[in-house]
């Protein structure tokens, strides 16, 4: 499968692994079809794993990468990573202020951003995660864009091993949506559409990361760095407050700790 992978043009890898993330987003969402009623502690611990599975790849797949790649340049390697990291958390504050979105669990009242109150509320739900999938959809770019310049502290395994927990994240994350939809009365078929739709913009993302470091390559340690202080930042904002809100914080905090682990695995085993 690696050897098939490997003769794919780089363009075509980032998009193959990014339309796997969508599936698994998918697969989260047709959850719908199976159950009708949905356990919260589930839910929130689902919600929790994939938050701990977002930090393991900041730092594992992104972070530490970049201050390798950093290093022997003009500039401290640890300035440019720290100024990447500040301005990735920065630029999703404010799409968190701009974007109308609704975190899962929460009543319509808590609604954020721009006149959020105008929508309806599976496009606030689709809108959260959707805001969730751009850093995710940034970082898989921006890790195959360093293996396709032939950076040495890259790898096309670690690249994958990003797009596989992220995809396994992923499944939560569609659930999230399809399951709250499906008790405020939506059919199957609707909670299933908005929950896949929102993996849409990790391709779009992605593809937008890759060519940035692709075309620029001394902004990859900068890139990488930027990914993972979007992702962080919608960690703290997003996922941990939206596991904890049923009052089910030990069983988040236990799963969050899981989802590190194995995304550490993932990433030391296969990278």
């Amino acid at each position: 499968m690696l050897d098939f992978v490997l003769e794919l043009k780089p363009i075509y890898q980032v998009i193959i692994a990014t339309l796997f993330t969508w599936g698994m987003t998918a697969l989260g969402a047709a959850l719908v079809f199976t159950t009708k009623t949905f356990n919260q502690k589930y839910l929130d611990a689902m919600l929790g794993f994939a938050g701990g599975v977002m930090i393991a790849a900041s730092f594992w797949s992104l972070l530490s990468p970049a201050l390798e790649m950093a290093e022997g340049g003009k500039i401290p390697s640890w300035a440019q990573v720290a100024v990447g990291f500040l301005m990735g958390g920065a630029f999703l504050f404010a799409v968190d202020k701009l974007l109308p979105h609704l975190h899962p669990n929460a009543p319509m009242n808590s609604a954020e951003g721009i006149r959020p109150k105008e929508r309806k509320r599976s496009t606030l739900l689709v809108l959260a995660i959707t805001l969730h999938n751009i850093p995710e959809g940034l970082a898989i770019g921006v890790s195959f864009g360093a293996f396709a310049i032939g950076s040495p502290s890259a790898s096309l395994a670690g690249a994958l091993a990003l797009a596989i927990g992220i995809g396994i994240q992923n499944i939560p994350e569609g659930a999230a949506v399809s399951m709250p939809l499906l008790r405020d009365g939506y059919s199957r078929k609707k909670s299933f559409i908005f929950g896949q739709f929102s993996g849409m913009v990790e391709p779009i993302s992605a593809i937008i990361g890759f060519l940035a470091v692709a075309f620029i390559e001394p902004l990859l340690p900068f890139a990488l760095a930027f990914a993972a202080g979007a992702m962080i930042f919608v960690v703290a904002e997003e996922v941990i407050p939206s596991s904890q809100e049923e009052g089910n914080k030990d069983l988040a905090v236990m799963s969050l700790m899981v989802g590190f682990t194995i995304m550490m695995i993932l990433d030391v085993a296969l990278g």
